[in-house]
């Protein structure tokens, strides 16, 4: 008996690693462009965190969640705030926190969708890109040391904080406009999930 053996040649074993390289830069190609539409997404919610704030201060003269006549110029049922220039409360974490009042507010203003009345830890319900929540804006000096606005982003990937620091800041995790709320060093942790301030 004479069996013959056939093989693949040279030109097919090429043609199919070919194939197989395209695909593999095919999809890398669309993990990265994934974590950059999802990064994109990240910056421009903070850039409409800030335009909304400043446009409600502008509108009405006072910050949202401490505008002490809400319930006068916002909405009857508005929760007002104490008027002194400052949203207070850091973290939101009850009705009795003017950060979670700032979310009811810019509700109430039309400058934000959802439910103007949840006032508690509810009203932060804005789902970030990575799995997290943008939590409060508030006034403080947590994370940098200075006593400014900020926005406190939760659960945000140690390496996109980076990003973000490189891409708006200096880069340093405790200075600046982007700054890590704990931990130690200038750099952010690229293997955890982190809460960052931002500051608006």
């Amino acid at each position: 008996m004479n069996t013959k053996q056939r093989g693949f040649t040279l030109v097919e074993i090429a043609i199919v690693l070919v194939i197989i390289g395209l695909l593999l830069g095919g999809v890398l190609k669309g993990q990265a462009m994934i974590k950059n539409a999802r990064y994109k997404r990240l910056v421009a919610d903070l850039d409409s965190f800030r335009t909304e704030v400043f446009m409600f201060q502008d509108r009405y003269g006072a910050l949202p969640g401490d505008m002490i006549d809400a319930d006068k110029r916002l909405n009857p049922a508005a929760v007002n705030g104490n008027g002194n220039g400052k949203i207070e409360g850091g973290f939101c974490t009850s009705a009795s926190n003017e950060s979670c009042r700032v979310w009811s507010h810019l509700r109430y203003a039309g400058l934000l969708g959802g439910d103007p009345t949840v006032t508690d830890s509810k009203a932060r319900i804005f789902d970030n890109p990575y799995g997290g929540i943008y939590d409060a804006i508030a006034t403080g000096n947590w994370a940098n040391g200075r006593t400014e606005l900020k926005i406190l982003m939760r659960n945000i990937p140690g390496e996109v904080a980076q990003r973000l620091d490189d891409d708006i800041d200096d880069g340093n995790a405790t200075t600046g406009e982007v700054a890590r709320y704990r931990g130690t060093g200038a750099t952010y942790d690229k293997n955890k999930r982190l809460n960052v301030f931002v500051s608006l």
